[in-house]
């Protein structure tokens, strides 16, 4: 593709520059796993962050540190979940056929959150990684391997900065230079990843992070120079402006900033409203899969990306609930998948409350979000010579007429026996514009 034959300057003009690979945009929908230490005490107050819970205590946020002491005791540090923290359930193999089987094309680990805690033997943080202590595994290693087995994509979240790190509160450019560039260098040549996600970037500018500089590295000399994505967090002026695609988290854009049109961008959510698994966290807290898939498909119909949590369970469970939302998700990609992978956005993203638009070289798809009764009305769709109408998930043409300015689409009468899937409804038009 162009673009990726060319050399990359560590300057923001040049590194904007390079394309999105094109996997990326084709796949739409991936696994978010934020899984550590924090996953011991698995607890926030409602609608925060469990994996900010080593910050929380050190601020005394009320709650966390009432929950703590009566929990854990008063002479009880962070530190010490290491050795709660054993993934004695953990089976890679299992997370990445769920993965696979919710129809997810890609995943991303947290290698290391915000903590510092790597999820594998880094050479850079000796007795502060999943090897040395706690689980005494390469739990990033084991389900890369298992993952890429199953055809899927694999990526990694990196923090930039790690809340307690002495370097890091005494000297943050040293640190940059001496601790975090080498380990992100370590785990790109150690594991190739397909997609990096950094975080932890606000604050400091992206100079002092050294961003430039290792992303033309990333992009000119590592192995996955042609391959690998990149998000926009790479220092407090860079999100929405400069790097990869656009992030945004539970629907807000950061930094107050708006997303760029027609720029790649990716939804991060939990099911709930935490990252890490929150225990606190009730079933009132958590999305339905009806809510899930039409989030997923208004997504899709902006052109952006969705990439869904899981908080694991300290012994290296995924929750029962978040394994229920991601196979109802699966269930309904299975049949509809063709109306959401690979697709670009129409040029009307959706129509009323109700129905949302993809489009590939020669269809279109509106997907109703509540079933259309005995007719579906549409607006947008204009007629040719040659189209055609079927509903995905069934074999046969579905009778239209465009009348009064209406594309008026003849919806079967279907048995719940029949009906090709639940929550939402693909109609395919081939041959309008």
């Amino acid at each position: 593709m162009k673009g990726f034959c060319m050399k990359y300057e560590p300057t923001w003009e040049s590194i904007d520059r390079r394309p999105i690979p094109p996997w990326f945009d084709e796949a739409k929908f991936g696994i978010f796993i934020h899984w550590g230490l924090y996953s011991v005490p698995a607890w926030a107050k409602k609608g925060t962050y469990a994996e900010w819970y080593w910050n929380a205590l050190t601020r005394r946020e009320e709650q966390t540190l009432a929950f703590h002491t009566r929990t854990y005791g008063t002479n009880f540090p962070y530190q010490d979940f290491a050795a709660g923290f054993r993934a004695e359930l953990f089976e890679p193999e299992k997370w990445a056929d769920l993965f696979a089987r919710a129809g997810a094309r890609y995943v991303a680990l947290t290698s290391k959150h915000h903590d510092g805690f790597c999820l594998w033997p880094s050479a850079h943080s000796w007795n502060w990684n999943s090897v040395d202590i706690g689980p005494h595994r390469d739990l990033l290693g084991d389900l890369t391997q298992a993952v890429r087995a199953r055809g899927l994509r694999m990526g990694y979240y990196y923090s930039l900065y790690e809340w307690y790190r002495p370097l890091y509160l005494a000297d943050p450019r040293r640190y940059a230079v001496e601790h975090m560039i080498p380990q992100m260098k370590e785990l790109i040549e150690r594991y190739r990843p397909s997609l990096l996600y950094a975080d932890g970037e606000w604050d400091h500018p992206s100079d002092l992070w050294r961003s430039t500089e290792f992303l033309a590295w990333l992009f000119n000399e590592s192995s996955v120079r042609d391959e690998v994505v990149i998000n926009d967090r790479w220092g407090q002026e860079t999100r929405s402006l400069h790097g990869g695609y656009c992030t945004t988290e539970y629907g807000e854009v950061g930094g107050g900033k708006e997303l760029k049109a027609g720029r790649k961008w990716e939804e991060i959510r939990g099911i709930g409203a935490s990252f890490g698994y929150n225990r606190n966290e009730e079933l009132a807290d958590y999305l339905t899969g009806r809510a899930l898939i039409h989030l997923l498909i208004t997504i899709a119909s902006k052109g952006g990306n969705l990439m869904l949590n899981v908080g694991p369970t300290a012994d290296g469970r995924i929750p029962v609930i978040m394994e229920e939302r991601l196979l109802e998700i699966g269930e309904w990609l299975g049949v509809n998948g063709e109306a959401v992978y690979g697709t670009k956005p129409w040029r009307v993203p959706s129509e009323g409350e109700y129905v949302r638009y993809t489009a590939t070289q020669d269809s279109v798809y509106a997907i109703c979000l509540r079933w259309p009764g005995g007719e579906l009305v549409l607006d947008a769709p204009k007629p040719t010579r040659g189209t055609a109408v079927r509903m995905v998930g069934l074999e046969r043409s579905l009778a239209w007429k465009h009348e009064d300015g209406k594309f008026r689409i003849e919806v079967p009468q279907l048995s719940p026996e029949e009906m090709p899937s639940r929550h939402a409804y693909a109609f395919k038009l081939t041959g309008v514009k």
